[in-house]
C-alpha cells in the first residue's frame, strides 16, 4: 500500500473527526451524525493501515484519533472529582433527607429504650445486681468507663471505633432487606448497652460524667447509628409496600440510595471516630468537648436539611445517576 497516497486521500476527513471531537458538546444534531459516521470510517482506516502498512507512526495517530473518537461518540466517564463533588452535595444528603421522618423515628425510639431503660437501673438495686457486683459496678462508674477513651493511643483508639461502628452502620443498613428485622435488633442492643451504662453511671452519682464522655463523640456517632437504622428499615418497609412502582424497581431504587446512605456515613462515622479518639478522653475541659460534639452535630444536621432540601425539591432521591455524561448532544 502506497503510505503517502492513503494519507492524501483521506487526511481530510481525519482532520474532520479531529476538529468535531474538540467541539464536545457543542455539537450540533448534524455534526453529531458526521462524527459518529467519521469515527466509524477512521477505525477501518486503521484496520487497514495495520493490516498493510508497517509504518508506526501513522498507526500511532490512528489509533489515538479512534479512541478519542469512541469516548466521545459512547459517552466518557466525568471526572473522578466531578462524580465525589455530586455524590458529596447532591446524592447522599438528599438520601438522607428523603429518609428524615424513618431516621427520627429510629432516634425517638432508641432513646425512649435507653431512658426508660436507666430510669429502671436507677430506681431497682436488684436490677444493678444483676449486672455485677457492687465493687465491679464501683469499679466501673470510677475508673473503667473514663479510662476505656485513654487506654489506647488516641490515633489507634480512633481507627478502632471508626471500624466498629461502620460495621454495626452496615448491618444495620444492608440487613434490612431481611424486613428490617436485623436493623431493629441492632437498634435496641445499641440503646440497651447506652441505657444500662447510663442507669448505672446515674444510680453512683456519676452522671455528670457520663453525660461528659458520650456527648462529645455520640452526638454524631448515634445520629449516624439512627441514619443506618432508617435506611434499613426503609429498606425492609419497601419490600412489604413498595408504594405505586413495582417492588422490583422500588427495591432497585431504595437499595442505590442506601449505598449512598452507606458511603457517607463511613465519612461520617470517620469524624465521631476522630472525635472520640482525640477529643473525648484528652480534652479535659468538660463544656470544650461537649462544645466540639455539639458543632459537628449541628454542621453535620445543617449539611443535609440544607443540601438534601435543596436536592429533593429538584427531584432527587439519592439514587445512582446512570447517564452518560460527554456523549455528543444536538444544540
Amino acid at each position: 500500500m502506497d503510505v503517502d497516497a492513503y494519507v492524501a486521500a483521506h487526511n481530510a476527513e481525519w482532520q474532520r473527526l479531529e476538529w468535531l471531537i474538540n467541539r464536545g458538546r457543542r455539537l450540533t444534531g448534524a455534526e453529531a451524525d458526521e462524527l459518529v459516521e467519521l469515527y466509524q470510517r477512521t477505525a477501518t482506516h486503521l484496520s487497514v493501515v495495520r493490516s498493510s502498512s508497517p509504518d508506526p507512526q501513522l498507526v500511532g495517530r490512528l489509533s489515538s484519533l479512534v479512541a478519542r473518537g469512541r469516548a466521545a461518540v459512547a459517552g466518557a466517564q466525568a471526572p473522578l472529582w466531578r462524580d465525589v463533588t455530586r455524590f458529596a452535595t447532591v446524592s447522599f444528603p438528599a438520601a438522607a433527607y428523603r429518609m428524615r421522618w424513618w431516621w427520627l423515628g429510629s432516634a425517638v425510639l432508641g432513646n425512649l429504650v435507653s431512658l426508660a431503660l436507666a430510669i429502671w437501673v436507677v430506681h431497682s438495686p436488684e436490677v444493678q445486681a444483676s449486672i455485677g457486683t457492687p465493687n465491679e459496678i464501683r469499679e466501673l462508674v470510677e475508673n473503667d468507663f473514663a479510662n476505656y477513651y485513654t487506654e489506647h493511643s488516641a490515633s489507634s483508639f480512633a481507627f478502632q471505633v471508626w471500624v466498629n461502628n461502620a460495621w454495626v452502620s452496615a448491618i444495620a443498613l444492608i440487613f434490612g432487606i431481611l424486613l428490617g428485622i436485623p436493623t431493629v435488633y441492632v437498634l435496641l442492643l445499641n440503646q440497651v448497652n447506652l441505657g444500662l451504662t447510663g442507669g448505672l453511671m446515674f444510680a453512683y452519682g456519676k452522671g455528670d460524667v457520663f453525660f461528659g464522655l458520650i456527648l462529645p463523640h455520640g452526638l454524631l456517632e448515634l445520629t449516624a447509628v439512627y441514619l443506618a437504622c432508617a435506611g434499613g428499615l426503609k429498606l425492609g418497609w419497601t419490600i412489604i409496600d413498595p408504594g405505586p412502582r413495582r417492588r422490583g424497581q422500588a427495591l432497585a431504587e431504595e437499595g442505590r440510595a442506601a449505598v449512598s446512605i452507606a458511603i457517607g456515613l463511613v465519612a461520617v462515622l470517620l469524624v465521631s471516630g476522630l472525635i472520640e479518639g482525640f477529643v473525648t478522653g484528652w480534652v479535659h475541659i468538660t463544656w470544650l468537648r461537649i462544645g466540639i460534639g455539639v458543632l459537628a452535630e449541628a454542621a453535620f444536621l445543617s449539611y443535609v436539611i440544607v443540601l438534601g432540601r435543596r436536592a429533593t425539591r429538584q427531584g432527587e432521591t439519592g439514587d445512582a445517576d446512570l447517564r452518560p455524561d460527554l456523549a455528543p448532544v444536538a444544540g
